[in-house]
């Protein structure tokens, strides 16, 4: 039978799928709707299985926040390209995932990810990713959220969508908490922890291991070599230490300094970077275009 324009349109707006695949579809189905749509989800399942091995390393970082500032979530979803991040159905999937996080407080990503995307649907966030790869040809993951709660009011912080950052301070107001969070944001290096006594004792003796070593290349004294790692090990803790660091806004003062003349302290921090530890593939220009003609 003749497979209509409409028909066509009809399947792309249910399914998302490309023109082409949507005819492809209906006449394997001969015009069965239904049969066409269960073909197109059995073939995007199976796109989207092929895609999984592709690298993500783009995407969004997104922060959502509860109205009373007490609960907050950070997620960061991956796509391979920012031109699929800047897409509303990459953007709109994403916003989706962190309002789920906010509001049932899944265990990890396997429960989160058997979760329904929107409220009073039976589509899981997993059969949304799923769709959603078939539809925009890029493998998509969803790698990792935090979710927050504090007694008092947090403060977040998103550098356009590739940084967010959450921060639970008692005491001080809300300017300081985005202060903070902003430093927290753009300090390098980042901070690792609050205070030095946080610090992995496996880190400092690491640390204190290189520093040894290369002090003693200095043909110095033993006494004086120790002094030296010291003096070290200080500034190290001082650069990796949210309080150590020099505030970004006043490098005059540092984050304790500025923290005590405030009275306030900081509980908690999260600080999320789009596809940070991420090994992104190489390939050069001629090996993707032929990939593109393989279908890869």
């Amino acid at each position: 039978m003749a497979i209509t324009a409409a028909q066509v349109k009809e399947l792309r707006e249910r399914t998302g799928s490309g023109m082409m695949e949507c005819k492809k579809a209906l006449v394997d189905a001969g015009g069965d709707m239904e049969a066409a749509i269960e073909t197109l989800r059995k073939t995007g399942l199976a796109k989207a299985d092929k895609k999984a091995g592709r690298v993500a390393a783009e995407g969004l970082v997104v922060i959502e926040t509860s109205d009373d500032r007490k609960t907050a979530a950070i997620v960061e979803v991956n796509c391979e390209t920012d031109f699929v991040a800047k897409k509303e159905d990459f953007q709109e999937f994403a916003s989706a995932i962190a309002k789920r996080v906010l509001a049932d407080d899944p265990a990890d990503i396997d429960a989160l990810l058997a979760m329904p995307l929107h409220d009073g649907d039976a589509t899981t966030i997993e059969d949304a990713r799923k769709a959603l790869i078939a539809t925009i040809g890029e493998n998509i993951t969803v790698r990792r959220f935090v979710r927050v709660e504090s007694n008092g009011e947090l403060s977040s912080y998103r550098h356009g969508v590739r940084i967010g950052v959450l921060v639970d301070l008692d005491g001080g107001d809300a300017a300081l908490g985005k202060d903070l969070a902003m430093h927290i944001a753009a300090h390098d290096p980042r901070p690792v922890c609050i205070s030095e006594e946080q610090v992995p004792a496996d880190m400092i003796e690491k640390e204190r291991e290189i520093f040894t070593a290369q002090a003693r290349e200095s043909g110095k004294p033993d006494n004086i070599i120790e002094k030296m790692i010291d003096g070290r090990i200080r500034k190290y803790l001082g650069e990796i230490t949210l309080l150590g660091q020099s505030f970004v806004k006043d490098p005059e003062q540092t984050v304790g300094k500025l923290l005590q003349s405030a009275s306030a302290s900081v509980l908690r921090f999260e600080r999320m970077e789009l596809g940070e530890g991420i090994e992104k593939k190489s390939e050069n220009f001629a090996d993707e275009v032929m990939a593109q003609v393989k279908g890869g």
